[in-house]
């Protein structure tokens, strides 16, 4: 028999930004409790050169967008110096749906997208046709080097965000954990992962409570510090992380 309500007695914590409340509400219909903890938070890098830099990025073939953040962070420029998509006549290149739609709400289509929603599957699916191709990367300062480093066009960088860790949620998961029964800890991203290993796991260790994450480079930085992983998605999305995260309490 199916169990219609494999979350119902589960606390689900999200360790990253909230960004929409798709899988908040799925939580719910599967019968959680979602809790909102992110253990980073990333604000907007600015600086006197970025009216430069927006004029500039124009120029390009191609503009690299890996996060939601990243594109946050770029319309908030656009915004200040009265700028918007349609002042750039390039190509678009996402890693993830959710990062595509953000792009496609401020007005920008998007022309690639990988099949599996992380950077070194990126660099080896993304191969645009032309010479002398330009593309421009927008991310945030904690960003790999493999799109800088490893594509065939020559690629420049312009950091738009920081990634700072939320030393307050850190306080509240613990507590969280040692007063309810069943706790499952979501992970999207292996900065969050660095911030539980320094600032939780020291109080509550990697054992007691479920652990899920989105996709393999997250996984591989829990995997590296010895942590589990119960749960991890195909598609590399939270809605898609809460599905699996029911599947498997709904087996057990």
């Amino acid at each position: 028999m199916v169990n219609k309500l494999p979350l119902e007695g589960e606390t689900v914590i999200f360790t990253s930004t909230k960004k929409s409340d798709e899988p908040y509400e799925l939580v719910k219909q599967l019968g959680g409790t979602p809790v909102s903890y992110p253990l980073i938070r990333t604000d907007e890098r600015v600086s006197a050169e970025e009216h430069k830099c927006l004029v500039n990025a124009q120029a390009y073939d191609w503009l690299i967008f890996t996060s939601q953040s990243a594109v946050t962070a770029f319309q908030q420029k656009l915004m200040r110096y009265g700028m918007n998509a349609e002042d750039f006549t390039l190509n678009v290149a996402a890693v993830g749906d959710r990062t595509a739609q953000a792009l496609e709400r401020i007005g920008f289509q998007v022309d690639f997208i990988p099949e599996v929603f992380s950077a070194d599957v990126f660099v080896k699916q993304f191969n645009p046709e032309g010479d002398s191709l330009h593309a421009l990367f927008i991310k945030g300062n904690l960003a790999g080097t493999l799109i800088s480093t490893e594509l065939s066009l020559t690629v420049d960088e312009w950091t738009v965000y920081e990634t700072l860790p939320e030393i307050s949620s850190a306080d509240r998961i613990v507590k969280l954990v040692k007063d309810k029964a069943s706790v499952s800890i979501l992970f999207a991203s292996p900065s969050a992962v660095t911030v539980f290993t320094e600032r939780v796991a020291p109080e509550i260790g990697w054992t007691g409570f479920t652990i899920g994450a989105i996709g393999h480079i997250t996984e591989r930085a829990l995997r590296e510090i010895g942590a589990p992983v119960h749960a991890m998605p195909e598609t590399y999305t939270l809605p898609e992380l809460v599905r699996t995260l029911a599947e498997s309490k709904g087996r057990n």
